[in-house]
């Protein structure tokens, strides 16, 4: 293996989900490509476009030349319209011709995969002409392709994989932007403490502290007094996170103890993904 080892991991987190899409979308007929998917304006064709363009920009592919239509009323940025150049162009293609580029791609970039030797801070180009590491660019993939494999999963009601290697990939990440989400969006008071405790396939407590200066930082230790307990199921914790469902419509998943007013200010600005 010439693969460094701290790559290892998300490279098999996302061989482990790109090919569950693979296997997902591979009986699906003409109509079921049209399908709305709980990503808000994508369809299960439009994900799966995604998925193939962003991996065939990590092989060093150039993006497509194509000009957005007008009337795309989920594009309102610039990183959204970087994001929807892959799918646009893609979303008049047949049921065959999707999973058969679809295929392509995965042993394209499988061999990459194999024969990667570089560096994990070997910087590489990131969307929107920016630069990142290839370890975080592997995070990100790993991240991305589970989080869309689990949105398929969703419209095509086919459950699984809430705790494969991508789940926790998934878990790691989005711990990242609890802190934020706390002490910046929800406005939790100074020298206070938060306690997430997550059940079901992927299983974790940790506690976002509120410094004196108002910066938060999340850890595993349990606080004795934390100003609220947010309880919830991982399935219901990772969805909110990514902004797939309103705190309003997974309410009744959620128990909370302590401040009401500062746990129902962080559930609603509980996603992180851009």
């Amino acid at each position: 293996m010439s693969l460094h080892p701290s790559l290892q991991n998300y490279a098999d987190a996302w061989t482990h989900s790109v090919e569950a899409i693979s296997e997902l979308v591979k009986p699906l007929v003409e109509g079921e490509w049209n399908w709305a998917t709980p990503c808000p304006g994508w369809s299960v064709r439009d994900i799966v476009s995604h998925v193939i363009g962003l991996d065939c920009e990590m092989l060093g592919d150039p993006r497509p030349i194509h000009t957005l239509p007008r009337d795309l009323y989920h594009v309102q940025t610039e990183g959204q319209r970087y994001m929807e150049m892959q799918v646009d162009v893609r979303r008049h293609h047949t049921a065959p011709e999707m999973t058969s580029e679809l295929e392509y791609t995965i042993i394209r970039r499988s061999r990459q995969l194999r024969n990667e030797s570089r560096d994990p801070s070997t910087k590489i180009r990131g969307p929107l002409g920016s630069e990142q590491t290839l370890e975080l660019a592997m995070r990100m993939r790993a991240f991305d392709v589970w989080v869309h494999e689990q949105d398929l999963r969703t419209t095509l009601r086919r459950p699984g994989n809430l705790d494969s290697p991508g789940a926790h990939v998934a878990r790691d990440l989005l711990l990242q932007g609890l802190p934020k989400v706390v002490a910046k969006l929800a406005g939790a008071p100074a020298n206070s403490a938060v306690v997430f405790d997550v059940s079901g396939p992927v299983e974790f407590l940790r506690t976002v502290r509120v410094d004196a200066d108002g910066k938060g930082t999340v850890d595993n230790a349990p606080s004795l007094g934390p100003l609220a307990t947010i309880s919830l199921d991982w399935e219901t914790y990772f969805r909110l996170a990514c902004g797939r469902v309103t705190y309003a419509a997974v309410a009744d998943h959620i128990k909370t103890d302590g401040d009401q007013d500062l746990a129902d200010a962080i559930l609603r600005n509980f996603a992180v993904t851009p």
